[in-house]
């Protein structure tokens, strides 16, 4: 090996070896900390060696900022550098500004990796007497194959009816409080009231209703995500409207009841409908059969975040919420001038939801394949398995968002933590 590239190699090697910080499963660092130890080792190498020959052109010295953001007050233009050029015909300047990526890329961008943001205010909403509903799936972001979400409100006292899926449920309630109620096939019950920032889950063909409480005047609002990215009103199964498409004789034979006591059943389902509000601490029913043994429901506000040097993170997956066997979260914090490592999941794809903030994450789908995108609160991003990506606050204030998996256990890899290893073995060569 050339001595010259070994001693630049090893320099580099060496930085990163000890610019790295320990940072666990789930990692956020600050930027700047391991570029300007890249710098400075690069500076301190030149002087002692010439630059040696590349064995291909070295990648661009620009730094690729962001080129706007919500504090800028220019009209954004697809200008970066020498390249590109001003908008001459009509311009959608508010869309534009939150995506400054799209409209002039970095020119690390490359290829094309399909969309990976979806705002849910541009999910069509189905509003209800009770609150409304808005989902997102393969039809919204192709790219979405293996997970789905659904955005839905419940004034305080609305009803979702009684339903079930063929597929797993998880929740993560976004304001208020949500009371739950289930049944498992041995008869027993589960009834809780599940608050802000707290989670629930139902296995696959688990029968469920939920009520907003009267805790807050405003209902409740909560994110579901479902396991298949194709989920729609086909996966789901409403009493009402079961009843509704069952001849009246069979519905009283089956309830052994007289067939008039059937005459006010709703000819369609009703989905959600207004209730009265109950207290957050409504009491369960008695059951003959008892109740269900693992909670549907977990406390994750409760949970003690783990925190870094630029932000925290706090994880729940089948470890710590036992019976959410298919779906797992980790939610992370990142503060102004930091981001979320560079990573990837080896195992698992992800959805994610921002709850507050401005970021802007480039991911790399391998073959020279990369894009930049910006996300705001209320978007939705998508990372299949293995693609390596990155999340940066651009803004000024927290960025705070939802990682979530199809998979019983979290599983991440840190580029940070691979290349300190394999940069230690590499140093067994200088």
């Amino acid at each position: 090996m050339n001595k010259l590239f070994t001693a630049v190699l090893c320099a580099v090697l060496y930085s990163q070896f000890a610019a790295g910080i320990p940072l666990g499963d789930a990692s956020v660092s600050i930027a700047s900390s391991v570029s300007t130890s890249l710098s400075e080792a690069a500076t301190s190498t030149s002087d002692a060696a010439a630059k040696p020959s590349p064995t291909v052109p070295y990648a661009s010295d620009d730094p690729n900022y962001w080129l706007w953001n919500e504090t800028t007050t220019t009209d954004p233009e697809p200008v970066r550098g020498s390249l590109g050029g001003s908008i001459l015909g009509p311009q959608n300047i508010p869309l534009d500004k939150q995506n400054p990526d799209l409209l002039a890329p970095p020119t690390t961008d490359n290829g094309d990796v399909g969309n990976a943001k979806w705002p849910f205010g541009l999910s069509k909403n189905r509003l209800v007497s009770g609150g409304w509903i808005r989902t997102q799936n393969v039809e919204q972001m192709p790219l979405s194959t293996a997970m789905a979400g659904a955005n839905i409100r419940l004034k305080p006292g609305a009803i979702r009816e009684l339903h079930w899926h063929n597929v797993a449920e998880w929740a993560y309630v976004l304001e208020g409080s949500t009371q739950i109620t289930s049944v498992d096939q041995l008869g027993r019950n589960y009834v809780a009231t599940v608050n802000k920032g707290d989670l629930w889950y139902f296995p696959p063909g688990i029968p469920h209703s939920l009520q907003a409480t009267n805790d807050s005047a405003a209902g409740s609002e909560f994110l579901l995500i479902f396991n298949s990215g194709t989920f729609g009103d086909s996966n789901t199964f409403l009493l009402t409207d079961w009843l509704a498409h069952t001849p009246k004789e069979v519905i009283a034979k089956n309830f052994q009841d007289d067939i008039e006591d059937w005459d006010q059943i709703p000819g369609r389902d009703l989905y959600i409908f207004p209730g009265v509000a109950l207290p957050s601490d409504q009491k369960p029913p008695e059951d003959p059969f008892g109740t269900i043994p693992q909670p549907f429901s977990y406390e994750f506000s409760k949970v003690e975040p783990t925190r870094y040097p630029g932000g925290s993170v706090k994880i729940a997956d089948s470890t710590t919420f036992s019976i959410a066997k298919e779906i797992a979260v980790a939610e992370v914090t990142v503060e102004p001038g930091a981001m979320r490592a560079l990573h990837w999941h080896p195992t698992q794809d992800e959805w994610g939801l921002f709850l507050e903030g401005n970021a802007r994450a480039t991911i790399y789908a391998a073959s020279g394949n990369a894009q930049t995108f910006d996300y705001q609160s209320g978007d939705i991003s998508y990372v299949p398995t293995g693609w390596g990506h990155y999340v940066e606050n651009t803004g000024n204030t927290t960025l705070r968002f939802l990682e979530i998996f199809n998979t019983a256990v979290f599983e991440d890899v840190s580029l940070e933590q691979a290349s300190t290893i394999t940069g230690r073995l590499l140093m067994n060569f200088c």
